[in-house]
């Protein structure tokens, strides 16, 4: 099964849209979680980068939020594997698709990564309204 995972921005490009006939699945706003964009040594950064993610491991809420969202995947995808369905969207959205919303996914990502008979697709919409900067790291 593939877990077809995105980060993306309400502000911009809103909810990713789904071309498999399937209806889509989970849609997770991470706006619930304290903003790292609001400080100025993170602006030029992204949830791919590590100070961003240690700042928001550090928050309790980003804790039990992550722990939540795992809970609730963590059921669906084991009984869609045992269903044998060919794949299941996850979306996580934030304001600019630039922090949270990808260190969410890519935190998804990773964990999802070590089920057996899952494979993980990650997609980052925003990422062309990202900084230069990050523009240029390879990922």
């Amino acid at each position: 099964m593939l877990l077809d995972l995105y980060s993306f921005g309400f502000r911009r490009s809103g909810i990713p849209g789904d071309g498999s006939d399937h209806g889509g699945g989970f849609v997770f706003d991470c706006r619930c979680l304290p903003n790292p964009g609001k400080f100025e040594e993170y602006q030029v950064l992204t949830g791919l980068d590590t100070s961003v993610q240690d700042w928001l491991e550090a928050k309790e809420e980003t804790v039990m939020f992550l722990n939540h969202v795992k809970g609730t995947l963590d059921l669906s995808v084991k009984r869609y594997i045992a269903r044998d369905f060919e794949r299941l969207m996850v979306s996580c959205g934030c304001t600019g698709g630039q922090h949270r919303s990808v260190y969410v996914a890519e935190n998804l990502g990773k964990h999802f990564s070590r089920y057996p008979g899952l494979s993980v697709q990650l997609t980052h919409t925003e990422r062309s309204f990202w900084p230069a900067s990050t523009q240029l790291q390879e990922r």
